[in-house]
């Protein structure tokens, strides 16, 4: 294991016993909104201060972008860590064991090392560059799928943009004309993770930020699959809407989403 990707596993997990512990204990968690429909915990910003300490620790001078404490540069900033540190707020909320660590470096803007982390299944995705994808140690590959019919999607709903909503359930109505089923389980990143792992066929969601996408796009791309805006371009990172999945199958679904 690449000694950074080492670093990110270390803080992954960190993180993930802290989630854990206090998960589902019979009383509220503390939440504060961010803005409509988006929340925080003391648990994300107590998840995510484990996973600096951490990197910090090993890698001082490094950049820092995560999502509850923002941008922090370092002497090294051509080294950034993007952090989600709980990917799935909403669902750890309401005790739904459906939610995930993510956590990607970047070097000069490319994405080097990814890890998703979902701490109740005791998953662990991670993917270096160049190097492919594993689920805890096991060789990842994408979803032989060559067509839309019989595929199964992965989506989110656009909560935080609701004024696209009609826009969405068109794409919507289109896909679910053409595939198997589609899912909508609550966490970007798993998402991402479960489509480098076959696990669904391909992804689409509209709105996101670059802590939801970034390990995500890594392993997907490990796995041997394809990531793209919706007009088949590489601007999600800016526009944050991201499709991703088996190449063929992801061109049927372009074709519809457009």
């Amino acid at each position: 294991m690449h000694p950074m990707l080492n670093i990110a596993v270390r803080a992954a997990r960190a993180a993930g016993k802290i989630l854990v512990k206090n998960f589902d204990q019979g009383s509220p968690v503390e939440a504060e909104s961010k803005g409509l429909n988006d929340w925080v915990t003391d648990m994300d910003k107590a998840a995510e201060q484990a996973i600096i300490n951490t990197i910090k620790k090993s890698y001082p001078n490094h950049g820092i972008i995560a999502e509850e404490s923002g941008t922090q540069a370092g002497e090294e900033n051509d080294f950034q860590w993007v952090i989600d540190p709980l990917d799935g707020t909403t669902n750890y909320m309401r005790g739904i064991p459906h939610f995930c660590i993510s956590i990607a470096l970047l070097h000069k803007g490319s994405v080097q090392q990814a890890v998703v982390y979902d701490p109740m299944r005791e998953e662990l995705f991670t993917a270096s560059r160049g190097a492919g994808a594993q689920l805890n140690g096991r060789r990842l590959r994408i979803s032989p799928k060559v067509e839309l019919k019989g595929a199964i999607l992965a989506t989110g709903f656009p909560f935080k943009m609701k004024n696209r909503t009609p826009e969405y359930l068109e794409m919507f109505s289109k896909l679910f004309e053409h595939c198997a089923d589609i899912r909508r389980a609550g966490a970007a990143a798993l998402d991402l993770a479960y489509v480098a792992a076959a696990r669904h066929d391909a992804f689409w969601e509209m709105g996101l930020k670059p802590w939801d996408m970034l390990a995500g796009e890594l392993l997907v791309r490990e796995a041997g699959g394809i990531v793209s805006d919706f007009q088949g371009g590489h601007n999600y990172i800016q526009s944050g809407n991201i499709a991703a999945g088996a190449p063929k199958a992801l061109k049927q679904m372009l074709a519809q989403i457009r």
